[in-house]
């Protein structure tokens, strides 16, 4: 099967009445977590940023203190798992806003745990390069959110 592109399906769905809209979306929701996660946030989350963002938060919160901290391999592990999810939500939302704020509050737990990530070549550096990446998100805000975001990061580092 040859996979159509955006624009096709865009064309195609133009075509399509509401009531086949809502059978193809509650189809695309049977296959994938992600695919239902999206239309959740398309339809739930997405006119309120400010909860969603704070939602996340405490789920990466709740997330960092379950964390198993035996040993760093198990750290390492969480903390993987932990960005993956921080990275999926910032797709599903697209807003650099909450991409900085995700990041840093991400970076923030990292940087807070116990033991400490600097004793770690592999922590510190998934801490530096999400720091790298909070930087060149950061640069994509307005003037005035890029001032109040970097007091915090100068307070991270």
């Amino acid at each position: 099967m040859v996979t159509a592109t955006v624009k096709q399906l865009k064309e195609e769905l133009n075509e399509k009445t509401p009531k086949e809209l809502v059978q193809i979306c509650l189809k695309l929701s049977v296959f994938k977590k992600e695919n239902k996660e999206l239309l959740t946030y398309l339809l739930y989350e997405s006119h309120n940023e400010e909860s969603y963002r704070e939602g996340i938060k405490t789920e990466v919160a709740k997330s960092f203190e379950e964390m198993n901290k035996d040993s760093y391999y198990f750290i390492k592990k969480s903390c993987r798992k932990i960005l993956r999810s921080v990275k999926k939500y910032i797709r599903y939302s697209k807003n650099k806003e909450t991409e900085v704020e995700l990041l840093l509050y991400f970076c923030q737990q990292l940087k807070a745990l116990r033991p400490p990530i600097r004793r770690n070549k592999v922590l510190q550096n998934m801490f530096d390069k999400q720091m790298e990446m909070l930087g060149k998100a950061l640069l994509k805000l307005e003037e005035d959110l890029q001032y109040d975001y970097q007091i915090e990061i100068d307070k991270l580092i």
